[in-house]
This record gives structure tokens, C-alpha cells and sequence, in this order.
């Protein structure tokens, strides 16, 4: 298949590198070009802009950091709308707003083009084997027509529904999950080495018991071993998702109480000089307020 891909940053590098591996044609297109040389080694093609990604593009991906990251690439003087070709698909797996969702929809309709959602569960090291979990809404002849791009690039597709903001939903909904495991757990790592307990001897014993899950064991390794940097998923990013999750809250009068304490959190972080931390960094906070180094 022909395939567009936008964004080659920690996630998209990887998801690329797989669509490449499934003999897909694939064409590149990233803000910083470099980063896409090592493809075009193994055969991927490099565009100038999104434009000319997407030209004879039969799918497109977008891969990007946020919802201006997203916007300037598809509506932009050289954005992909108004070159994408009719009947082709966007398949968007940046982590956006509900309402940039709903509107990305909509303009591809009126341009004869297709939409879905496919936002993705999993750190840059699931991209790069394939072990993402894909969640994915939009019209069910789009999505059957996808399939085979989404198992390329993951272990595991959830399709959720006809209309793609819903999967954004879920991805929001996902990622304060984890921003709240990883408040709460940097909370109690913070009350047990208050006591002297060791810390790592601490999450070994929950993530061999009550908590033996795959989100659990990552995040409790990297918080007992302060393992900020390189950042996986920056601080900022994890502040981004936790706005975008309230205002979708606020959008169908939904209370997240805990939410809001996390981007407070968030906040405190990046004003501690975590922005640029991996966002299990935000564990910190709760060192910092118990007077722990």
C-alpha cells in the first residue's frame, strides 16, 4: 500500500520503521528531516512537505506532539488536506483534543477524503517492536481497509466505534490513568522511604503481588531509580494530555477531581525544572513535599 507517514519524533520512528518492515511504500515527511534518513536508507522516500508526502498517498498517519502540531500539518499552506487524494485515509495517532478530532472529520468529509482515529498505548521501545496497543474508531469499511497498516505497527488493535473522536476519548482516558498511577505510586514510594524502607525492595514486592502489571513494573522501576532522562514521554506531554482529558471532561459536564490535582502537579513539576523530564518524573513532586531528596 501507499502510505504517507508525519512525524518521526520518539513514537512515529518506530511505528515508520515497521510499516516499512510490512513492505509498504512509504513516504516521509518530518519538521526536522533528518531524522528520517535512516528510512530512506531502507527504501523510504522523503518529502520537502506534507503536501508532497501525500500526494499519491493512498493512507496517510500523522504522528505529532499536539493538536497546533497537527493542525499546521493538515490545514497549513502546505499541509495535507488540500493534497491528500480523494478517497484516501487520514489515520491520526497523534494524542489531540476531542474537538480537533471532531473537526479533522468534518474537513475530510467535505473534501472527499476518509478519517480515523488510531492513537496508541505503549513507551518509544513498543513502537520500535511493534507491541503498541492500538485503539481505533471510524467508518467500518476505513477500518477494514487499515487493518493491516495497524497490525504492522501493533500487537493489538481495539476497534471502539464508528466515530473517531471516541477513541481519542479513550486515549485521554488511558494516559490519566497512568499519570494517576503515577502520582499515587511516587506518593507511596514517598510515605515508605519516610519510614526507611527501601524502595526498590518496596515496588518489587507490589509488582510481584497485588500490582504485577506490564504499567506497574515500568513506571516503579523508573521512579525508585529516578530514571528521568532520556525522556520516553516528556513532562510537558503528560501536562498537554492531562488538560486535554479536562476539557473533554468539562465537554459532557464530567467531574475529574484527580485530574486536576495531577496538572496541578504538573505544573509544580515543570516549574521544578522536570519539563523536559520523562513524565514519571511527576513522582517528584511528592519526594519534594515530604522534604525527600
Amino acid at each position: 500500500m501507499k502510505v504517507a507517514f508525519l512525524g518521526l519524533g520518539n513514537m512515529g520512528l518506530g511505528m515508520a520503521h515497521n510499516l516499512l518492515r510490512a513492505n509498504h511504500q512509504l513516504t516521509l515527511w518530518n519538521r526536522t528531516r533528518e531524522k528520517g534518513d535512516g528510512l530512506a536508507k531502507a527504501g523510504a522516500k522523503l518529502a520537502n512537505t506534507p503536501a508532497e508526502a501525500v500526494r499519491d498517498a493512498e493512507v496517510v498517519f500523522t504522528m505529532l506532539s499536539d493538536d497546533p502540531a497537527v493542525e499546521a500539518v493538515v490545514f497549513g499552506d502546505t499541509g495535507l488536506l488540500q493534497a491528500l487524494p480523494r478517497g484516501a485515509t487520514h489515520v491520526s495517532s497523534s494524542t489531540i483534543s476531542v474537538e480537533l478530532s471532531t473537526k479533522l472529520h468534518k474537513a475530510h468529509q467535505a473534501h472527499g477524503q476518509h478519517y480515523i482515529a488510531a492513537p496508541v498505548f505503549g513507551r518509544p521501545e513498543a513502537a520500535a517492536a511493534a507491541k503498541l496497543f492500538v485503539v481505533t474508531a471510524g467508518a467500518g469499511d476505513v477500518l477494514e481497509k487499515c487493518k493491516p497498516l495497524l497490525s504492522a505497527i501493533g500487537q493489538h488493535t481495539f476497534v471502539l466505534g464508528s466515530e473517531p473522536e471516541i477513541a481519542n476519548v479513550v486515549k485521554l482516558s488511558g494516559n490519566f490513568l497512568i499519570a494517576s498511577l503515577i502520582e499515587s505510586l511516587g506518593e507511596a514510594v514517598a510515605l515508605v522511604r519516610k519510614y526507611g524502607v527501601d524502595p526498590h525492595q518496596y515496588v518489587d514486592m507490589l509488582t510481584s503481588t497485588l500490582f504485577n502489571a506490564p504499567v506497574y513494573k515500568t513506571y516503579g522501576a523508573l521512579i525508585v531509580d529516578q530514571k528521568f532522562e532520556p525522556a520516553g514521554f516528556k513532562l510537558t506531554l503528560g501536562l498537554k494530555d492531562t488538560r486535554l482529558v479536562l476539557a473533554a471532561g468539562e465537554g459532557v459536564s464530567a467531574p475529574l477531581p484527580v485530574a486536576s490535582l495531577i496538572r496541578d502537579h504538573f505544573l509544580q513539576a515543570a516549574a521544578n525544572g522536570m519539563a523536559d523530564k520523562d513524565w514519571s518524573s511527576l513522582s517528584q513532586v511528592a519526594a519534594l513535599n515530604a522534604g525527600l531528596k
